[in-house]
């Protein structure tokens, strides 16, 4: 039975999310970021939306279909939720165009970064851009003219298309009065001009006003009365019946493609959509004038994320920096398994490289003393050195087994190829848990010495993932600790076998214990704090929404206990409230980079217990996940993530949200006091070069 708290107790998650966009999009407003970066961000805000309506606002809509779903922890049900979603997700959305055309287009423009709109194209230009479409744009269109043998087409989810009217007959006599013009993903959205027809050094020219320029040459003899591009967001959860499915590999890879054609939930047009054409695009997409977004400016703003890495001006982008490496590894060509057995090892992305990780599976691969190698894979990539160690492993003769993720969001077909690609070459390839997915961050290595099997282990905080390592911040422990090693051989026991769960040594797993384990721990400082002692909590996730584990904070506020939590997204739980959690401070950080580290420290009466973990305090992490959350037992390590995880982001007040007990933000200040931006100050102290704050 589901217990029930207070709903006043308890902020809403969807209007958490929509609020986490409003600190990304303020990064995009900071004129003291570099403006590329600027660009970045504001593109970033319109990556996360598309989830947010393919997840999120599909989700409410469907429980809407279903009716009987209850309200959340905060009293609000789908209909309440949805209507609020709609109303500030406009106000959001609204406000990132103003950004863009009000500020970082005409700054871009002064430092000669330009997007040429079709009205003030030269000669030169037109002349440029019509050899363009006729070139590379014309022969790849299928213009379709709606009439009863052409329906309506199929549109996939997020892709640009254009509504065109139309008069006049065509050379079969007939008269329609509409066209689609679906623009096909393999084109550029945005197309560089060469600086001789420019006049300037980055000049671009988005493919709608190509298409909208000449859309008339795909229908001869006919007058084109208007043409508006729109793009519309889709349903893009995957439906696997966990009770049905036989493989979940071939069920998953069935499913796939009905993603791009899920329940339409969102539609996008330019301001300058009639009022015609915009409700009849409604109509076709079964949705409703409150799900249509009127955009001042290209529908699809994540396009531009590309542009960047486009224009050679680094003084209009974040400084490079080198990651650094630990003094153990420095020296070249180290024995990793000779440097683990004398002491566990700390890195911190992206500060610190990923490159050891790297290293370290591939020295496994080829050392004849390795019997076997586990590892769980989550995201990785299309690409991954990891991947390629693990099938070369298998093909040296080593016993590999991994467990690989299907259903991790939006990288189910990459883990599908790597998946097939393993199970080629003869790797023991599995899949988890049905109805659970494997979130863990486990990478384990059996090694013969001396006799013996003696285990190494590598648990992490992120994914085995070497591009967003450098964009995402995690910790990565790596420990030949028998006790550890052996719990961690226990969860892949789990992972690929039957039988009950045992009783770890040290590891919190869920769905069995992470949950028990940290209400234990936060009651473990209320006593303390009830005894009269000093009792401390802090807390750095992505996310905090269970309502047990808010309870329990709130219970230890009450009990004196200080609760310092970070929270980079969404937080139900409401700060500062006199009699309930007074002594709670929430606190989000939006930096350079993604923070993602979940660390969890609980004072312990000065035994000062660090934790490390794959999951945030949700309700999917504690009872739908395999999660794993490790201890730091090194006590120079402990200090480490202690200063360089929690105090040096508490002590932040350039890139700081102080969150209220309504759940909105304010930044940080720094007033009188001296500038402290976290990230820059980890860059300075860990990577390879001291670097100027950002």
């Amino acid at each position: 039975m589901v217990k029930k708290y207070p709903a006043q107790h308890f902020l809403n998650r969807e209007l958490g999310q929509l609020e986490f966009n409003r600190r990304v999009l303020a990064q995009a407003e900071n004129a003291g970021i570099p403006l590329l970066e600027r660009l970045k961000y504001l593109c970033i805000v319109s990556s996360n939306l598309d989830e947010f309506f393919e997840i999120r606002v599909a989700g409410l809509k469907e429980q809407i279909k279903l009716t009987g779903i209850p309200a959340g922890p905060d009293g609000m049900d789908a209909h309440q939720t949805l209507k609020l979603v709609r109303e500030q997700a406009h106000q959001l959305i609204t406000r990132q165009y103003q950004v863009l055309n009000n500020d970082i287009l005409p700054a871009l423009d002064k430092h000669g970064i330009r997007f040429l709109r079709r009205t003030k194209w030269n000669d030169a230009q037109r002349a440029w851009v019509r050899e363009f479409f006729f070139n590379e744009v014309m022969p790849v269109l299928t213009p379709i003219g709606l009439d009863p043998s052409h329906p309506f087409p199929s549109v996939l989810n997020k892709s640009l298309n254009f509504a065109v009217e139309l008069q006049g007959k065509d050379a079969f006599g007939r008269n329609s009065a509409k066209a689609i013009v679906q623009a096909p993903r393999v084109l550029p959205r945005t197309i560089p001009l060469p600086p001789e027809i420019s006049g300037c050094a980055h000049s671009f020219v988005f493919l709608s006003s190509i298409l909208h320029a000449h859309v008339g040459e795909l229908f001869s003899g006919m007058e084109v009365l208007s043409c508006h591009q729109f793009r519309v967001t889709r349903n893009s959860n995957l439906f696997v019946d966990d009770e049905e499915v036989k493989n979940l590999r071939i069920s998953l890879q069935g499913e796939l493609p009905h993603r791009h054609f899920g329940n339409a939930v969102r539609l996008e047009v330019t301001d300058n959509c009639s009022p015609q054409v915009a409700e009849f695009l409604l109509q076709q997409f079964n949705l409703e004038s409150n799900d249509l977004y009127r955009v001042d400016g290209p529908v699809n703003l994540v396009r531009l994320m590309g542009i960047p890495s486009q224009v050679a001006r680094d003084d209009l982008k974040f400084p490079e920096f080198s990651p650094g490496v630990p003094n153990v590894l420095q020296k070249k060509g180290a024995d990793m398994f000779k440097v683990i057995r004398k002491g566990d090892v700390l890195l911190h992305h992206p500060f610190q490289s990923f490159k050891p990780i790297i290293d370290f599976i591939q020295q496994a691969s080829t050392d004849p003393s390795v019997v076997a190698i586990k590892q769980t894979v989550y995201r990785t990539g299309v690409d991954s050195a990891l991947m390629d160690a693990l099938i070369a492993a298998t093909q040296l003769g080593k016993e590999v087994t991994v467990v690989v993720e299907l259903l991790a969001r939006f990288d189910e077909e990459a883990n599908i190829n790597w998946a097939r690609k393993l199970e080629e070459v003869g790797a023991h390839v599995v899949y988890g848990v049905v109805g659970h997915k494997t979130h863990a961050k486990m990478l384990m290595v059996v090694r013969r010495e001396d006799g013996k099997l003696r285990r190494y282990v590598h648990l992490g905080t992120g994914n085995y993932h070497p591009r967003t390592a450098r964009l995402y911040t995690d910790f990565g422990l790596f420990t030949a600790n028998e006790e550890i090693c052996a719990d961690a051989n226990e969860v892949f026991g789990q992972l690929t076998s039957l039988g009950k769960a045992r009783k770890l040594n040290h590891l919190w797993q869920s769905p069995f214990s992470l949950h028990s384990q940290t209400l234990q721990a936060i009651h473990n400082e209320t006593k303390l704090a009830l005894a009269g002692k000093r009792a401390h909590i802090i807390a750095k996730m992505n996310a905090l929404l269970e309502p047990e584990t808010i309870m329990a904070l709130y219970e230890a506020s009450q009990a004196g206990v200080k609760v310092d939590l970070i929270v980079r997204g969404v937080c139900a739980l409401r700060p500062g409230v006199p009699g309930l959690s007074q002594n709670i401070r929430v606190r989000s950080v939006i930096g350079r980079f993604l923070e993602h580290t979940r660390i969890f420290y609980f004072r312990n009466n000065l035994k000062h217990d660090v934790y490390l973990a794959s999951a945030d305090w949700m309700d999917r992490n504690f009872f739908r996940r395999i999660e794993v959350c490790f201890p730091v037992l090194d006590k120079k390590l402990k200090k480490r993530v202690i200063e360089e995880g929690l105090k040096v982001y508490m002590q932040d007040n350039c890139q700081a949200w102080d969150m209220d007990a309504d759940g909105h933000y304010r930044r940080k200040t720094t007033h009188r006091a001296t500038p402290k931006n976290a990230q820059t100050m980890l860059l300075q102290e860990l990577a390879g070069q001291p670097l100027k704050p950002a």
